[in-house]
């Protein structure tokens, strides 16, 4: 810093010069001052030396200021603005406003946007809450003329549109899930076994058959954010299942004691390239372009809330290999801790 600060005084270091070389000229060029060699010699180092100790003194009183923003700017938190440092200097006072003055307009200016993201959501989850009652009449009819071929079909397509603004209904409510969240026992295979049911018209249209394996798992979670997770899982399982293929889905304890959940499909693959990749926003990869049925969020918003909840998300996949998707249920909560401590 101290080679850029004189870089920044370098016009009142050469001031400084051009007087000290205007001081040495006149008396050279004026005889009725007598003054010898080693008398200039010392006049030149003296004022050399003044001037070195003035600048290093300029610099450690008006670098204080800026050093201290620098110490800030490498680890900013959200109250920065309150920790900065007192200005001295005109110019530092000037710097400080401008700080305060950038950081309240931009403060405001979210706050508007989050209460624009704010009404945009309300008015998605009641849009989503209006659109449930037609489909809610729609599943009472379905339900009451099942023998009518037309129907099943109908059933399959009624299901699709309900997965996306079920969908839609949890991403309104992504934003607030902490204050959406609710601790308590569950199956995990109970959990898979429900999202299976609900989307049974679906693999009846593909005639695909799901096989449940492995030995069930006691775990402490939110059941409705987690069967979200499952339910995105499971619908990219189907959806990329081949007709007349087989899901498995194993359920089972890791080797550190955690329950795991894995959702195998029978279909293309996944190739080893796109693999760390699934759970990007947007990502479709080279299947989904292919068979133009991805639209890279189902993924996405499943590691998004696994994340929040606690549950690591995994998986394998080979070229014409079918892919197994992996859930993880890692996380050491409060509620979790009381109640291990309760049974011991």
């Amino acid at each position: 810093m101290f080679l850029r600060y004189v870089g920044y005084k370098k016009s009142w270091i050469f001031l400084f010069l051009a007087l000290l070389g205007l001081t040495d000229v006149l008396i050279l060029l004026d005889h009725g001052i007598a003054v010898n060699a080693s008398s200039m010699i010392y006049l030149n180092v003296l004022f050399l030396f003044v001037v070195a100790v003035f600048l290093v003194w300029r610099y450690k009183t008006e670098t204080k200021y800026a050093a201290a923003l620098a110490a800030r700017s490498e680890n900013i938190t959200e109250d920065w603005i309150e920790t900065l440092p007192e200005p001295v200097f005109f110019p530092d006072v000037v710097t400080s406003e401008a700080l305060r003055s950038a950081d309240l307009f931009y403060r405001r200016k979210l706050s508007d946007v989050k209460q624009a993201q704010l009404i945009e959501n309300d008015f998605t989850a009641s849009w989503i809450h209006e659109v449930k009652a037609p489909l809610t009449a729609m599943k009472l009819t379905i339900d009451a003329n099942r023998n009518d071929p037309a129907i099943r079909k109908i059933e399959a397509e009624w299901l699709r549109i309900h997965l996306l603004i079920d969908r839609q209904l949890h991403m309104a409510r992504l934003p607030s899930l902490e204050s959406d969240y609710v601790l308590e026992p569950a199956s995990v295979r109970r959990l898979a076994a429900e999202e299976v049911r609900d989307l049974a018209s679906w693999c009846m249209e593909k005639n695909i058959a799901v096989e449940f394996e492995g030995e069930d798992g006691e775990v402490v979670t939110d059941r409705k954010w987690c069967r979200f997770i499952i339910r995105q899982l499971l619908t990219n399982a189907v959806k990329y299942s081949p007709e007349g293929g087989t899901i498995r889905i194993a359920t089972g304890v890791t080797g550190n004691g955690n329950a795991m959940l894995v959702i195998k499909d029978e279909g293309p693959g996944i190739p080893a390239h796109d693999l760390p990749r699934i759970f990007d926003k947007g990502f479709t990869g080279g299947n989904g372009r292919i068979q133009n049925a991805a639209t890279g969020i189902g993924l996405y918003l499943a590691q998004t809330v696994a994340s929040k909840i606690g549950i690591t998300l995994g998986a394998s996949s080979g070229q014409n290999q079918g892919t197994a998707l992996r859930m993880i249920f890692t996380a050491k909560n409060d509620f979790e801790s009381v109640r291990r401590g309760m049974l011991t």
